[in-house]
């Protein structure tokens, strides 16, 4: 393993703060919202920072929290099990039409994205007449949800089975990549969708009213958490686990049919040679580190125990990397999740016009308007930096530059 790259970050009367952020930018914010969380008294050891941090609502994106006994909902956030899947086909490079925009005509009719204003039936993010695979995959997790509404009947008030199966919105997305062999890959970003946002807000509300009737002080109310053995807390825990679950499978189910469209669309037969893990990086999971039991909250972060694989995608201009986990104990087996934001949406539709968009996804066939301005790839921060900095946490195994991009 290389040598310990992270920097610690003590303040008095708090735990230490270990940070992967060498030689990438650090927001003296994002520093702040990790100084409040490392303050709280049910945190384990120390928090680990990611090299692609940024300012989060409550939680900073970016980090991993242990926690004793309790669970943070805001910290989790509200795009619960939102994570990658990659799978690499038996397809080269040559393979490929020279022009792309009919691979990426069919992408954008196989997986709905994006989203329409009104909503309803007619929302173009959403399924109108639900496929039979997406039912049948639904019924693989329509009782425990059921049951989770049984108990939390605002839960059922979402959209989940008509959107199971679709992208979203910001910076979701369906790329098609080649690697440095010539291979060609389908990559997707997603997680639990409308659904998963309804879960974790009704939950960051109640734990929030929980502290405000234990009067429990908080640097943040947004770090509201639950504890274990509390009304709600078991309750929580069984709705996010859902939720990854609902992740998971709606990545599955994008993944076949954007390879079901790859397919049609290309005259040469081929098959898919192995997946590139399905993979969540917002999430919790009942882990042990240091010498006790806890609940590990990766926000905007991945789990990289040692050979484990992974997905650290770039933006709609950059590399992508397949990577293998080192199980570096001091970051909690986890690395970073992405490139990570180094400008918000509404600062990135300021600074940059179509141009700029134009000439930073040279080579790319993907959307050009003004619409996705906000996920113009300066918007980010630097991939190889960020990769630079965590050596000591991931190995890289493979790099993938995207060819095609289907953003919502």
């Amino acid at each position: 393993m290389c040598k310990e790259q992270y920097e610690v970050i003590q303040n008095d009367n708090s735990y230490p703060i270990k940070a992967w952020t060498k030689g990438v930018p650090f927001e003296p914010a994002a520093q702040q919202q990790l100084e409040n969380i490392a303050a709280m008294d049910i945190v384990h050891s120390h928090i680990a920072v990611m090299p692609d941090v940024h300012l989060g609502k409550g939680a900073t994106i970016g980090c991993v929290i242990p926690s004793v006994d309790a669970v943070i909902p805001a910290a989790v956030g509200v795009d619960i099990g939102c994570g990658m899947v990659a799978t690499r086909t038996t397809l080269k490079a040559s393979d490929l039409p020279d022009n792309l925009k009919s691979i990426r005509s069919a992408f954008e009719a196989a997986v709905p994205h994006g989203r329409t204003a009104n909503r309803g039936k007619r929302d173009k993010g959403a399924w109108g007449n639900i496929p039979k695979l997406v039912a049948k995959e639904w019924q693989t997790l329509e009782t425990r949800f059921d049951r989770i509404c049984d108990k939390h009947p605002a839960i059922a008030k979402s959209n989940h089975v008509n959107h199971l199966g679709t992208m979203g919105t910001g910076n979701h997305f369906l790329e098609l990549c080649i690697d440095e062999h010539q291979y060609v890959w389908v990559m997707l970003h997603s997680g639990s969708r409308g659904v998963g946002n309804r879960i974790g807000t009704y939950f960051i509300e109640l734990a929030k009213k929980e502290m405000q009737r234990h009067q429990q002080h908080l640097p943040d109310l947004d770090l509201a958490y639950l504890k274990e053995g509390s009304a709600y807390f078991d309750d929580y825990v069984e709705a996010v686990e859902w939720a990854q679950d609902f992740a998971a499978k709606n990545r599955e189910i994008m993944m076949f049919n954007a390879l079901k469209a790859l397919r049609e669309e290309l005259p040469i037969p081929f098959e898919t040679i192995d997946v590139a893990v399905n993979c969540h990086h917002n999430y919790i999971s009942r882990e042990e580190h240091f010498g006790k039991q806890c609940y590990v909250t990766r926000k905007g972060a991945l789990r990289a125990k040692r050979g484990e694989m992974g997905i650290i995608p770039g933006n709609m201009g950059a590399r992508s990397y397949i990577v293998r986990g080192l199980g570096n104990p001091d970051s909690f087996n986890s690395c970073s999740h992405g490139a990570g934001r180094v400008m918000s949406r509404t600062k990135a539709k300021k600074t940059y016009n179509i141009a700029d968009h134009v000439a930073a996804t040279k080579g790319v066939e993907c959307r050009k308007d003004q619409a996705v301005i906000d996920e113009i790839p300066h918007a980010y921060k630097d991939i190889d930096k960020v990769m630079a900095a965590q050596q000591d946490l991931v190995e890289v195994v493979c790099t993938l530059k995207q060819v095609v991009c289907v953003k919502g």
